[in-house]
């Protein structure tokens, strides 16, 4: 990723702006064993106190790679309780990366999202359904399909 996907100017922008990026070497195993990273490149987002909000391994193309670390925001606003900040951030990712895997996982968690803020099991069933519709050979889709015996 350092050859395509890092220089990219999108790319750097992007996580300049949303993020303290640290790259770790591989050799440093004090920390890769504390987060048991075990295949490069591997990202995580953490928080100050170093709590995993997610993780994606492998390569991604630059476009990819800010859906991820954009969903990966918002899985760390949804882990803070930080509702409207989160489905601010997983509609964007929607919008921006429709085609991406990472606006099908932001629909999944933008679905138990929702369903935190209000309790209202039909957000989960809401989100199986759009998530069926727009990428049905999605995991996120096999992942919600259980939400499918949640009344409309």
């Amino acid at each position: 990723m350092g050859a395509v996907t890092y220089p990219d100017e999108k790319v750097t922008r992007f996580i300049n702006e949303n993020f303290i990026p640290v790259q770790i070497l591989v050799s440093n195993t004090i920390l890769t064993d504390k987060y048991v990273v075990k295949w490069t490149p591997t990202i995580l987002v953490v928080d100050g106190e170093g709590k995993e909000h997610y993780r994606t391994v492998g390569f991604f193309a630059p476009d990819d790679l800010i859906g991820a670390f954009m969903t990966g925001k918002g899985r760390w606003h949804l882990d803070a309780d930080r509702y409207q900040e989160a489905q601010a951030v997983f509609e964007e990712v929607q919008a921006a990366y429709p085609g991406s895997e990472a606006a099908a996982e932001a629909i999944f968690f933008n679905g138990v999202n929702q369903y935190k803020m209000s309790h209202d099991p039909k957000f989960l069933r809401y989100a199986y359904d759009l998530l069926t519709d727009k990428y049905p050979a999605s995991s996120w889709t096999k992942q919600a399909s259980v939400y499918r015996l949640i009344d409309k």
